[in-house]
């Protein structure tokens, strides 16, 4: 059981555990689109809000745009209430966290989503009170792959090195900064790597959280791949 190999476990949230409505995504590009005098596409959205791309602010300069102005404005637009009412939980996401809680393993967030949206989206969706520690990247303490925010997630939970431990995100940069901070990645697909334009390498490679759960692991439905 992949569920009973770990000591703790982390997550990255968005993209992993939740997503935001279309709706809400196409209209937080149009507002920032306006503020930048720039049209995004519907693929060139996707791929920011997804990270599909790669680097995000990469992507941006070969738009012509400035990350730094870009960020500012998206922040600016993102309210904690609409943000919340456009999240939802991913079904495999809900079965896998009820399977860590019954077997009462230490669970943490280390995501990208700033911290003024984090809190009421774990509000709204009735997780506020479900991890054991939630890390917010930022400029202080950095931004995946950099295994700092990691490291601080695994002090919050008490555990070290000697504790074997796993993190379990949709993008490179989770499976980066879980490799860097001497943790197990799992990688998890929900656009398909010919959406994403690349395969993203991990010890666990699977299209549902539900596939690290007992009946699917017996079935030897899971892609354990380590590669560096």
């Amino acid at each position: 059981m992949v569920t009973d190999e770990y000591d703790f476990w982390l997550f990255d949230l968005d993209g992993t555990l939740i997503d935001a409505e279309w709706d809400y995504i196409r209209r937080v590009f149009d507002e920032a689109g306006q503020r930048l005098g720039y049209r995004f596409s519907d693929h060139e959205a996707e791929l920011i809000w997804h990270g599909l791309g790669g680097a995000r602010n990469s992507l941006l300069q070969e738009m012509g745009l400035d990350p730094e102005a870009f960020w500012d404005a998206f922040h600016e637009i993102e309210t904690p209430d609409e943000r919340a009412a456009a999240s939802r939980l991913h079904d495999d996401a809900a079965v896998l966290l009820a399977t860590l809680d019954q077997q009462s393993v230490p669970v943490g967030l280390v995501t990208h989503c700033q911290s003024f949206l984090t809190g009421p989206v774990l509000a709204e969706l009735g997780l506020a009170d479900r991890f054991d520690t939630v890390v917010c990247c930022d400029e202080g303490i950095g931004w995946k792959p950099d295994p700092t925010p990691v490291r601080q997630a695994m002090r919050d939970l008490g555990v070290d090195e000697s504790h074997r431990g796993v993190l379990a995100g949709d993008a490179a940069v989770d499976i980066g900064a879980a490799w860097n901070a001497g943790l197990d990645g799992v990688h998890v697909e929900r656009h398909g790597h010919a959406r994403r334009g690349r395969c993203v390498r991990g010890d666990y490679r699977v299209q549902s959280l539900t596939e690290l759960l007992p009946a699917t692991a017996a079935d030897g439905g899971i892609d354990r791949e380590k590669e560096v």
